[in-house]
């Protein structure tokens, strides 16, 4: 978390009225009838007389429990919290409305000392996504802030989580969780959010190995030398037009008898100009995002770490600066991905797919059996699904598991196509395929693209997927991430401005399937 002081959080099954502190966070329901009144409602029931004091408060401000709608109150007789804040619950009760409730209110809270959540939660998942939900709206990045920093107020310094099953051996489990997802979560939104003055491929993997310590995890990192005599050259060409040179860092988490291996492929591109193929100015100071899949990958591994979950993760993180120069990769130039398959660069914009293709390869080589890739990856992704949807390609039942993992953790993923009549856009006259094809379905036709770098199960290289030799590929799935990942426009939920953080839970929910639990 880049605040001087990180977040804390406890579970407490305590009276929630006589529960002293800053603030205390109920609900607000919508009317069950059409000219009802909203409802304030707790995770225990209220004294009759304060409930009607509330309901009455609301709705005299005209309160209509439309989720996350947010009003603070004065501290009132029967309650032992300084000020009451009231946020909606909306009329889907389900999981995710609560961890978006919890997390509008902490954002909003933001200077507050101690707030007490008393949501509704009356099952332990929900009980998690409520303090899991708090701890993402209780966030801030100030690390480059000096003369304006006073001015900004710091996150919730102190969460309590009100519910009578707070001394459940599974509720503790639950904010246990709750606070590894956080963590990973802010620390992937804290890489984003870095300057790419400051965050460029050798820092970026310096800040991973800090990270490391004290977690049993091994960091190895690839620098430019290793990555040409190794013959990562997609790494290597995007990154040949940078002063800063690439890294491949690769991150292991190996428990004893894991349950299963999932590799983890993130898209770090520390700045991404386009490289020759120059992006337009307009906008271009968001590219620093375009490593939003390295950091949630590596982030999500943390997480399963500090878990201690039974399962073997790797990622993988692909490193590099994007710049225009003379010394540039060009629009024609052929690139030998990791293996020796070769790439004609038709566009040096497309450049994330170049240098997830060597850390596919790379990944296939150990057989997991799952592959991930994660990536900002292309604009057609918004085109098609917004800002909040992210896009799921690969073989369907990988594809189906992290749609069921995503749904599960409050993350919007789509499932999508890989089509087949669209791989043909890809071939190239010159080289074994080309970086580019089809405008038309621009997403789909990059998921195509690094699918064929996929290895096949079992074999001791898998470097070279282009040979077919009866094996199937190993399971893999394609995330784009490209509008989620960063959030240009207004705070939402627990959600702030810039870096998200979207797919760390979602992977976090994909590893604990796949330990069985």
């Amino acid at each position: 978390m880049s605040t001087d002081k990180k977040t804390s959080a406890v579970l407490a099954n305590k009276n929630v009225a006589k529960f002293g502190a800053d603030v205390l966070v109920l609900g607000i329901t919508p009317a069950e009838a059409k000219g009802g009144s909203p409802s304030v409602v707790s995770a225990t029931d209220l004294p009759t007389d304060l409930a009607a004091r509330l309901n009455k408060a609301a709705a005299a401000l005209k309160l209509t429990g439309a989720p996350e709608e947010f009003h603070r109150l004065a501290g009132m007789d029967g309650i032992a919290a300084d000020s009451v804040a009231l946020i909606g619950l909306g009329k889907d009760a389900d999981d995710e409305a609560s961890r978006r409730a919890a997390g509008a209110a902490t954002r909003q809270l933001a200077g507050a000392g101690h707030v007490a959540i008393a949501l509704p939660a009356s099952s332990t998942e929900t009980l998690g996504a409520v303090a899991e939900g708090a701890l993402l709206g209780a966030y801030s990045f100030d690390n480059f802030r000096s003369a304006t920093k006073a001015d900004r107020k710091a996150p919730v310094e102190k969460l309590t989580i009100l519910n009578p099953q707070a001394r459940e051996k599974s509720a503790q489990a639950a904010l246990s969780r709750a606070v590894a997802v956080a963590a990973a979560v802010h620390g992937t939104r804290d890489l984003v959010n870095q300057p790419p003055s400051h965050l460029f491929p050798a820092s970026f993997a310096e800040s991973i190995r800090n990270q490391a310590k004290g977690r049993p995890v091994k960091v190895t990192v690839l620098d430019e030398g290793q990555l040409a005599k190794d013959g990562y050259g997609g790494l290597i060409g995007v990154g040949q037009g940078s002063s800063r040179p690439p890294r491949l860092v690769k991150v292991a988490y190996t428990p004893a008898k894991p349950a299963a291996h999932l590799a983890l492929v993130g898209k770090g591109i520390t700045f991404d100009s386009g490289g020759i193929s120059l992006k337009p100015a307009a906008g271009m100071e968001e590219m620093k995002m375009d490593m939003a899949g390295a950091a949630s990958v590596v982030q999500a591994l943390f997480a399963v770490a500090d878990l201690q979950l039974p399962v073997r993760v790797t990622a993988w993180l692909a490193l590099a600066e994007n710049m225009p120069s003379g010394t540039a990769q060009r629009p024609s130039d052929v690139v030998s991905i990791y293996g020796g398959r070769t790439v004609e660069v038709l566009n040096t914009d497309a450049e994330g797919r170049l240098v997830l293709a060597d850390g596919i390869v790379a990944a296939s080589e150990e057989d997991p059996d799952l592959i991930v890739d994660v990536a900002t990856l292309t604009g057609a992704q918004m085109v098609a699904l917004g800002n909040r949807v992210s896009a799921v390609m690969g073989d369907d039942d990988t594809r189906d598991k992290v749609v069921a993992a995503a749904k599960r953790a409050g993350e919007q993923f789509w499932p999508m196509p890989l089509p087949a009549e669209l791989r043909k856009s890809l071939d190239s006259a010159v080289a074994d395929i080309s970086n580019i094809g089809e405008r038309f379905g621009g997403m789909l036709v990059a998921g195509l693209f690094l699918q064929e770098f996929v290895g096949r199960v079992g074999a001791k290289r898998g470097a070279d997927s282009a040979s077919d030799d009866g094996a199937p590929r190993i399971p893999w799935a394609h995330l784009d991430i490209a509008g989620p990942a960063f959030n240009s426009g207004t705070p939402h939920g627990y959600t702030h401005k810039e870096g998200t953080g979207v797919s760390v839970r979602t992977l976090v929910a994909l590893a604990e399937d796949l330990a069985g639990r």
